[in-house]
């Protein structure tokens, strides 16, 4: 694997904005970021990009590999370098669930995206996430789920101009309740 993440751009035709015409989803592992975003791309008529992949890529490894060979703090630093290189416009990008340790990404998120925090209970992430380390989810050594949430959740709501909650609702009506948030915005 590299040791350093090179820079990731998502150039389209024109400059980046700062009007905030990208949109930035935020939220636990399992929220639905990468699924959502891409149809709320497909609706919106944006570019969708996953800061996942795009470290993947990067990286030339799995998530749960990247973690392995630079540790939490290693991971961390590539994630937040990530973010951060994004140039974009008329995106949405599904970030990683650990973005919101970096004060630094979300203050960049924020000033080129809306940042739509996809809020998901305790209970419907155990349902949908299966083994945390499988899915590489960053957390302390022995963190649980619930620790893992109980930690994020305020820096999610910290971060978030707009809060969807998506517990027992199909793919397409929480797009439709992103989609009206941010036209009331």
């Amino acid at each position: 694997m590299r040791q350093t993440a090179p820079r990731i751009s998502a150039r389209l035709a024109r400059p980046m904005q700062r009007d905030r015409d990208n949109v930035a989803l935020i939220g636990m592992p399992g929220a639905g970021k990468s699924v959502l975003g891409e149809q709320l791309a497909r609706r919106t008529n944006r570019v969708f990009l996953d800061t996942d992949a795009l470290l993947r890529a990067s990286q030339g490894g799995s998530l749960q590999e990247i973690i392995e060979a630079h540790g939490i703090d290693g991971f961390r630093r590539i994630e937040e370098r990530c973010v951060l290189d994004l140039d974009c416009a008329r995106c949405v990008i599904a970030t990683g669930g650990s973005v919101v340790y970096s004060e630094a990404a979300m203050r960049h998120l924020g000033r080129i995206a809306v940042r739509v925090y996809l809020d998901v209970s305790l209970e419907e992430l155990a349902r949908r996430l299966g083994d945390l380390d499988a899915r590489g989810v960053l957390r302390a050594p022995g963190q649980d789920l619930r620790g893992l949430l109980d930690e994020r959740r305020p820096l999610y709501e910290r971060w978030a101009d707009v809060r969807v909650a998506c517990d027992g609702r199909a793919h397409e009506d929480v797009v439709e309740s992103i989609v009206r948030a941010l036209a009331a915005r």
